[in-house]
């Protein structure tokens, strides 16, 4: 396939429709002439578009096994090779409106030496800045260096919310070492975003080793060097993925303590006051049988006297409660 009719990469509703320049630069595709495929044209879809949806299941520059790929039905990060072509699917930070970023949205892309088809439905924004470096001359020349572009793009984002996340466990780690509680459900959601992280990041580094130590043609020595390099990167990410999941552990259990702790100091204080007025109870109870022979029934200063008495009786019994550190 050296030469394709530009309106067999003609998609109504794409995303976008570029050829690499060779220069770091893009191209429109001419739907009207011919696509001289010395260098690699990029259609990035939306695969739930009707227009997309409709290529993809017809056109015949797409290998059978991976339209449905491209449609939406691969989710995990992985890598398959077939004949000339790749079929990868990696997933990313979601940072689209009125979305939490461990949300992930997936990414796949079928390519060659000379094509290259992606799909998503929810924005990619490290896709945005590939295209961005490219609108302005300094981006990917080739499907190689593309990739790795992408795979850099998507782990810079990926680091930087790991970096997030630990600066929150930070902040909640100083605010429990004050005696403050987090808020409801703070904690549990912190952990969520960590375990998606893992069982999603996980299987991406090992996609990245694989395209660094897989013999593909379209991609050189430097570029596996790069890929590796990512994969490294992303795998010292995963540590510390890994130590925030057991920091949180930890930071759980002590504010569990904290919380048993406060419980147990309430419900001493509360033991306390029930010591320190139960002879009172008891005095009151007894005189208030309304039999006769009460002491001092008969005595106008019987009712103050006995108030001052109890008064006395509840000084005395803190007293002693202090005096035995009780209180």
């Amino acid at each position: 396939m050296d030469v394709i009719e530009g309106k067999e990469l003609q998609v109504s509703d794409a995303v976008y429709a570029w050829q690499l320049d060779g220069k770091g630069g893009v191209t429109r595709i001419d739907p009207a002439g011919f696509v001289n495929c010395d260098r690699p044209c990029w259609l990035h879809l939306d695969y739930t578009l009707p227009g997309s949806q409709q290529w993809l299941s017809t056109t015949p520059l797409l290998p059978d096994v991976v339209r449905d790929a491209l449609a939406g039905e691969s989710m995990r990060p992985r890598v398959t090779r077939l004949g000339d072509g790749t079929m990868i699917t990696l997933r990313s930070i979601n940072f689209n409106a009125d979305a939490r970023p461990d949300q992930l949205v997936t990414f796949r892309v079928y390519m060659t030496d000379k094509l290259i088809i992606s799909t998503r439905h929810r924005k990619v924004y490290s896709i945005d800045e590939v295209l961005n470096d490219l609108q302005h001359g300094a981006g990917p020349i080739n499907s190689g260096n593309w990739l790795v572009e992408i795979c850099d793009a998507i782990t810079d984002h990926t680091s930087e919310f790991i970096e997030d996340l630990h600066d929150k466990i930070i902040d909640m780690e100083d605010a429990v070492l004050e005696q403050q509680m987090p808020e409801r459900g703070r904690m549990a959601l912190l952990r969520k975003q960590l375990i998606v992280l893992r069982r999603y990041m996980a299987p991406q580094r090992d996609v990245f080793s694989r395209l660094a130590s897989e013999r593909l043609p379209w991609m050189n020595d430097d570029e596996r060097r790069r890929m590796q390099e990512i994969a490294d990167r992303l795998g010292r990410g995963l540590d510390d993925i890994d130590g925030s999941i057991a920091r949180t552990t930890v930071l759980a259990d002590e504010i569990s303590s904290l919380m048993a702790d406060a419980m147990n100091r309430r419900t001493y204080t509360m033991s306390l006051m029930a010591m320190i007025f139960l002879p009172t109870t008891f005095l009151t109870g007894l005189f208030g049988v309304n039999l006769g022979g009460i002491p001092g029934g008969g005595w106008s200063l019987g009712f103050s006297s006995f108030c001052l008495m109890l008064v006395v009786l509840v000084l005395g019994v803190a007293w002693w409660l202090r005096r035995s550190k009780w209180l």
